[in-house]
C-alpha cells in the first residue's frame, strides 16, 4: 500500500508512503488516496485528520515518470486531482497538512487544500508545474492567488522557485513552523485539540469558511483540468519532461 491510515483515537493520520519516490503520485498512490480521505470523511469516530508523507518529503507532486497519465492530462486532473482536494475541502472535520520536506506541484496543493498547515524547519514548497511545461492543477491557483493576491501568486508559479518554511510562514501559507523532530507531535496535538472541539459546528464552521468568500471553486478546477491538457499536448511539456529526464535545462520552443 503506497498510502497508509493510522488511527489514534478520534485522530486518523492518513500518510503517503513512497518514501524512494518522494512521495511522487502515480495512478495507484492518487486512488488509494481518494478511498483513505472518503473512508475517513465517512467515519464518524475520525474529529480531526492529519494528512502527512514519509521519509524525507511530503510530496512531490505528479510521478513524471508515468507518462501515459499525462497524454490526456485534462482527465488525468479531472478523474483523480481534482477529487482528491475535493475531498479535503468538503470533508466535515478539520484536515491538518503536516508537510516534513519539500511541497511540490500537485504536492503544494494538497497542503494548500488542508484546512491547517504545519510545517518543518526543513520543509519547502514550490509551484514547479512550470518547469515541466504545464499549469497549475490540484486547486494551488485557487489557493495561492487568494492568499497572496495575482501578482505574487503569478511570480511563484512563473519562477518555478523553491521557498522555504519560514517564507511560506511569512507569506499567510502557513499557521507554524516547527523543529523537524517535533513537526509528528505538533500536527498530533492540534489534531487532538481540534478533535475534541465541538464537531458539528467546526463542520458548519469550515462549510462556511469555504464558501462565504466565492462559489466557483468547482469552476475553478475544470479550468485547471481544460488548461493542463492543452498544456500537456504543447510541445514544451515534451521538453519539459526530457530535460527533466536528462537533468538538464530545458529549451523552450
Amino acid at each position: 500500500m503506497n498510502i497508509t491510515v493510522v488511527r489514534d483515537g478520534a485522530i486518523a493520520t492518513v500518510s503517503i508512503d513512497r518514501p524512494d519516490k518522494l512521495n511522487a503520485l502515480d495512478h495507484t498512490t492518487r486512488w488509494q488516496l481518494i478511498d483513505a480521505l472518503r473512508n475517513v470523511a465517512a467515519d464518524t469516530g475520525v474529529r480531526a485528520v492529519v494528512l502527512a508523507g514519509t521519509g524525507r518529503a511530503f510530496c512531490v507532486g505528479q510521478d513524471l515518470s508515468e507518462t501515459d497519465e499525462l497524454v490526456h492530462a485534462d482527465e488525468t486532473v479531472a478523474g483523480s486531482y481534482n477529487p482528491i482536494v475535493q475531498i479535503i475541502a468538503d470533508m466535515p472535520k478539520p484536515v491538518i497538512a503536516a508537510v516534513n520536506g519539500p511541497a511540490v506541484g500537485a504536492g503544494m496543493g494538497l497542503a494548500l487544500a488542508c484546512d491547517q498547515r504545519l510545517a518543518a524547519e526543513s520543509a519547502s514548497f514550490a509551484c514547479a508545474f512550470g518547469k515541466v511545461g504545464l499549469v497549475p492543477d490540484s486547486a494551488v491557483s485557487w489557493y495561492l492567488v487568494r492568499e497572496l493576491g495575482y501578482a505574487r501568486a503569478f511570480w511563484f508559479a512563473a519562477s518555478g522557485r523553491s521557498i522555504g518554511a519560514a517564507e511560506a510562514h511569512a507569506l499567510g501559507l502557513l499557521n507554524e513552523v516547527v523543529p523537524d523532530d517535533e513537526l509528528a507531535a505538533r500536527a498530533h496535538n492540534l489534531a487532538e485539540l481540534l478533535a475534541s472541539g465541538p464537531a458539528y459546528a467546526l463542520a458548519l464552521t469550515k462549510k462556511q469558511f469555504r464558501t462565504v468568500g466565492e462559489v466557483s471553486f468547482e469552476a475553478a478546477l475544470a479550468i485547471e483540468a481544460r488548461h493542463q491538457g492543452a498544456a500537456a499536448e504543447h510541445p514544451d511539456h515534451v521538453e519539459g519532461r526530457t530535460a527533466f529526464a536528462e537533468k538538464r535545462r530545458p529549451r523552450w520552443s
